[in-house]
């Protein structure tokens, strides 16, 4: 059986966006359906109308282009009424019926308060329906297996049962990267830009490509959270801001504090990178991390957009059109993504070049 809807979990309040980009995605391959969403349930679910023509198309979905889905799983019809003596029996016939082999199993749940005391409960589950899986001759720890298992509870009694492409998908559970505050950084944002580098470089991209001695400006770094990572990975950093800047980071003789407009300040010499996190709108900012890219300034950045309550789809696909304007017909790569440690904002790679 090759399932054919599409189950996207995303943050709570953003249901609306993530169907957005479910529908746009299906109907620019030809494929008609409808998403069901409920307000703040964190996810959403694309169900076509003509199933088996979909199924090719939703085993194409690659979650890692997307903007505010973290993880899209092809799915069936929810399993409801699960015997609570006896939840694993079932979880493992309908996971039987998608294949014999999967990389691993993620259970999982919405991303709301709701969802993570009904994760406490299921933590249990765990061991039952590896054995459940086994008896019914299902692998789960297939490391050449090229597609994952995830079961996703809704409640205590129902779940979908679903598979994702590992290449095309989150490797993270429920798409969030556990990531601990490093006890040295001065803000909490560090964890944005700690992310970005996790999901758009990967561990050994962000190894090869943010090495000692490299260089970077930070526009807009006060405290300094973001010009933390890039001291930690070796870079000199020029950062670019106001306000003060924490003085551990300044000690580390690393970096260099230019009290100045981050929209007006230009550097001497090009830079390997720029990252970006200011409150300004998102246009504006797209504007300028474009011609910092464009006009060879930089190698690569990484920046923060700020989304309006409303709309937020719209403005999106408003900043892409700003970069692809300040490229004027030259081959660039930008990816956008709305991370777990984002909340009303996402956050953009860009880089000059072909894909």
């Amino acid at each position: 059986m090759d399932p054919a809807s599409l189950l996207a979990y995303c943050r709570a309040g953003f249901e609306r966006e993530c169907a957005q980009e479910l529908t746009e995605l299906a109907a620019s391959a030809g494929v008609a359906g409808f998403v069901k969403a409920r307000p703040d349930g964190a996810h959403a679910i694309f169900h076509p109308h003509d199933a088996p023509a979909a199924a090719r198309f939703a085993a194409s979905v690659d979650a890692n282009a997307l903007v505010f889905p973290r993880q899209v799983v092809r799915c069936g019809d929810a399993l409801a009424d699960l015997p609570v003596g006896d939840r694993a029996a079932p979880i493992a016939a309908a996971a039987a019926a998608l294949g014999r082999s999967f990389r691993e199993v993620f259970i999982e749940t919405p991303d709301t308060n709701d969802g993570k005391a009904l994760a406490s409960l299921l933590r249990p589950l765990a061991p039952h329906l590896r054995r459940a899986l086994a008896s019914a001759g299902v692998a789960v720890d297939d490391a050449r297996a090229p597609e994952r298992l995830h079961v996703f509870f809704l409640g205590g009694a129902a779940c979908h049962v679903g598979l994702s492409r590992v290449a095309r998908s989150s490797p993270w559970p429920m798409g969030i990267p556990r990531l601990r505050m490093p006890a040295g950084a001065p803000s909490r944002s560090t964890l944005k830009l700690a992310e970005a580098l996790l999901f758009f470089l990967g561990e050994e991209g962000t190894r090869k490509r943010l090495r000692p001695g490299m260089t970077a400006v930070d526009l807009g770094a006060s405290p300094g959270g973001w010009t933390w990572q890039l001291v930690r990975h070796g870079l000199m950093v020029t950062a670019v801001d106001n306000g003060p800047i924490d003085a551990a980071l300044l000690e580390t003789g690393q970096v260099r504090h230019r009290r100045e407009d981050g929209f007006r300040f230009r550097q001497a010499e090009p830079v390997d990178w720029l990252v970006c996190d200011m409150v300004e709108s998102p246009s504006r900012v797209a504007a300028l991390a474009a011609r910092w890219v464009a006009g060879g300034w930089c190698r690569e950045a990484i920046f923060n957009l700020k989304l309006p309550m409303k709309k937020r789809r719209e403005e999106v696909e408003r900043a892409r059109g700003i970069v692809a304007e300040a490229f004027a017909g030259r081959p660039f790569r930008l990816a956008v993504r709305h991370l777990y440690h984002d909340r009303e904002e996402v956050t953009a790679w860009l880089a000059a070049g072909p894909r």
